[in-house]
């Protein structure tokens, strides 16, 4: 059995002193893929590259910007090939993917872009929407398994977050964000792992909550953390779980056990 879990920190030494590798050290986890880690090369202590008692290692994808963006992926097993970044110059600046390749598999750490700040960010969501599509086909289209996690600041569905009705013209749950991911899944055949095992509406699957209005204390949440995988490896999962005992970040671990091995 193969744990995977998927973490958005909003800054990973932020999430350190929330006690989120305090936690990772007992999660019983294989590979972990983070997003958002605010942080460069020299910033990241010991324990952060190699934290203690998960017998994990990382790798990461640092954005240039300071305090920006980036992700990284933990691991047990030694991966055979890393490949940072996707080729787009003005992508890969900001640190949004990050591949570590085993026998068996390859993983994905992803971090797409989110449009809320400003239209022209928005311009920049869709524009890595456009250029991530054919890379999505090629990987699909491989002959590898692939298990593709991370934030991916869309909310696909109504169930998908509380307040569908009151968010429709808002970033994260355009029309155009949903088409595009429904072609993800429809057209290339990816599968939305947690979805496959809890196809039911659930406030259970509520990854992320503004920090506005009290939308953690109301449980007033959406689901744009995701594993999404090709199908045979997402035929091998068998648990999916959103971790909310403890929080290390606006966002919620994503936990899924595979009946794989990298």
């Amino acid at each position: 059995m193969t744990r995977i879990i998927s973490a958005n920190l909003n800054g990973i030494r932020a999430a350190a002193t929330k006690g989120f590798f305090d936690w990772l050290a007992h999660a019983g986890a294989d590979l972990v893929c983070v997003q958002e880690l605010k942080a460069q090369a020299a910033d990241l202590s010991a324990a952060l590259l190699e934290p203690a008692g998960t017998g994990m290692s990382g790798h990461f994808h640092y954005a240039e910007k300071k305090g920006y963006s980036g992700v990284g992926l933990y691991s047990r097993p030694r991966p055979t090939r890393i490949v940072t970044g996707l080729g787009h110059p003005d992508i890969d600046a900001e640190g949004r993917y990050l591949q570590l390749d085993f026998p068996a598999l390859s993983v994905v750490s992803l971090y797409l872009p989110s449009g809320s700040s400003s239209p022209e960010r928005q311009a920049a969501k869709f524009s890595f929407m456009n250029r991530f599509l054919p890379k999505l086909q090629a990987l699909a289209a491989s002959g590898r398994e692939f298990i593709i996690c991370g934030d991916w600041n869309i909310a696909h569905q109504e169930i998908d977050l509380k307040n569908w009705k009151s968010n429709q013209k808002n970033s994260g749950f355009l029309p155009e964000e949903r088409a595009w991911l429904s072609r993800v899944f429809a057209e290339q055949g990816w599968v939305d792992v947690y979805r496959r095992l809890h196809p039911e509406a659930s406030d259970e699957s509520y990854t992320w909550w503004s920090n506005r209005g009290q939308a953690w204390a109301k449980n007033v949440g959406w689901r744009i953390d995701y594993q999404i995988a090709t199908p045979a490896a997402a035929a091998r999962a068998r648990r999916a779980s959103v971790y909310k005992e403890r929080r290390f970040s606006d966002h919620a671990p994503l936990i899924i056990d595979y009946d794989l091995d990298p």
